[in-house]
């Protein structure tokens, strides 16, 4: 749990027990309800032993794991952890669908206006929007920990992959960069996350894979990763050194797929790969940052024998000696955004057809708010928690963990926490040490 001294200024995270301790005696106040954070009413930061902790990053296209630990000595303890679900598809996809809008409006029989998307300048280290937003997500989350947390350090993983391990040929750095301990991770981790960690003969998945090479070095071909994919044991003794064409002479179909998907680029490592150096840029100007790539994490959790999760990646980023402890829980953080500024809503062509309220607050609360309700008698009889969705009657809808009750007075209903943006889940981690 996070602690917060009087005013406000963080101290060292202390154990679920000893926070229920603190709150029962009365020493500490509830400060945030997700994440957890508590506020003591007798202590300052000054009279207090704070060693500090760090966070280790594993940023994605789609999640990005978060990993709050202490580190002394090489010896990693894991204290919390989250996982952050962005929603740059989402923005990728209203974009296009605004900008579908706006091109069908001017070439309809109405009055012409040229498009404009000629005439801006974009300013030096432009990201498109879904880019950015999953630098600003992650800065912002590293922000609020730093304020419930004393960080001292961020380890982030920088790539998925070196390219320079990856790529075949001659090495700028010496031998003992391409052959060192880290020697066949970069390839690895680059084929894991492009045949999606399935044999590409059977899909089979959750078993042994080996890299095989599509064409055999025996009969001429080369290392390249363009020329390398996963199969599992069985399929991979049967193929042997035989040519692609002629293992999969009766499954045509499944040929052209795996030789065009060998061909075919990452995008989701593509999205990663843009915004690395601008996450570093944005994290190192708010604390020492300390990057590694994929291959060193990948070995890192091999060596402690931790299974593939986003959160025990960023609990394995960089350089460490043991990993002693992970957490039992996940928080699970969904991007949601705070709604929308259009106050209308539009039918197929684009055009509005109804109008929203101006407001989004009635009877003091507005969607997204965590809220409990207890509700005496009837059908909805018991105590309800979760996100709250407004209505103007006064008669609401909280989704909780398990479904959506609906058609809640406001009168039963009790604050928490004000709507962030964001949607809080719970899940169990993967492992435990």
């Amino acid at each position: 749990m996070f602690v917060l001294d009087k005013h406000g200024h963080p101290l060292q995270p202390c154990a679920p027990a000893r926070a229920r301790k603190l709150l029962k005696m009365g020493r500490a106040v509830v400060h945030r309800h997700t994440p957890f954070v508590i506020r003591l009413k007798d202590r300052t930061a000054a009279d207090s032993e704070i060693d500090g902790v760090e966070l280790g990053v594993d940023p994605g296209s789609r999640h990005t794991g978060i990993s709050v630990f202490t580190a002394q000595a090489g010896e990693r303890r894991a204290r919390f952890a989250i996982q952050l679900d962005h929603r740059g598809a989402s923005i990728r996809t209203k974009m296009q669908q605004r900008a579908a809008y706006r091109r069908g409006r001017r070439s309809r029989n109405l009055r012409y206006r040229a498009p404009r998307f000629s005439n801006r300048t974009r300013p030096s280290g432009w990201l498109a929007p879904s880019l950015r937003h999953r630098v600003v997500t992650t800065a912002s989350w590293v922000d609020r920990l730093a304020r419930w947390a004393p960080v001292r350090a961020v380890h982030v993983e920088r790539v998925a992959f070196d390219t320079h391990a990856v790529s075949a040929g001659r090495s700028l750095q010496g031998v003992e960069h391409q052959r060192g301990t880290l020697a066949g991770y970069e390839v690895r981790e680059y084929l894991l996350a492009k045949w999606k960690r399935r044999c590409a003969y059977c899909g089979g998945a959750g078993v042994p894979l080996n890299i095989d090479h599509i064409h055999p070095r025996s009969r001429g071909g080369t290392d390249r990763v363009d020329n390398l994919t996963l199969a599992c044991v069985s399929c991979n003794q049967a193929k042997g050194n035989q040519p692609i064409e002629d293992y999969l002479a009766r499954k045509p179909n499944l040929l052209a797929k795996i030789l065009a998907q060998a061909k075919a680029p990452l995008r989701d490592a593509a999205a990663v790969q843009t915004t690395g150096w601008a996450l570093w840029r944005e994290l190192n100007a708010r604390l020492p940052t300390h990057v590694a790539s994929g291959g060193r994490t990948k070995w890192n959790r091999t060596r402690m024998g931790l299974p593939k999760a986003h959160t025990l990646d960023a609990l394995a980023v960089g350089k460490l000696d043991s990993i002693t402890a992970t957490v039992s829980a996940v928080l699970v953080i969904g991007c949601t955004g705070r709604g929308t500024h259009a106050r209308t809503r539009t039918d197929k062509h684009g055009f509005p057809r109804l109008r929203l309220p101006r407001h989004k607050r009635f009877f003091g609360y507005a969607t997204g708010d965590l809220v409990t309700a207890v509700v005496p008698t009837g059908k909805r009889q018991g105590t309800h928690t979760g996100r709250v969705a407004v209505r103007a009657t006064g008669k609401f809808n909280i989704t909780t963990a398990h479904a959506t009750v609906q058609g809640i007075s406001h009168r039963h209903v009790r604050l928490l926490q004000r709507a962030d943006g964001y949607a809080y889940t719970f899940q169990e981690e993967s492992s435990r040490l």
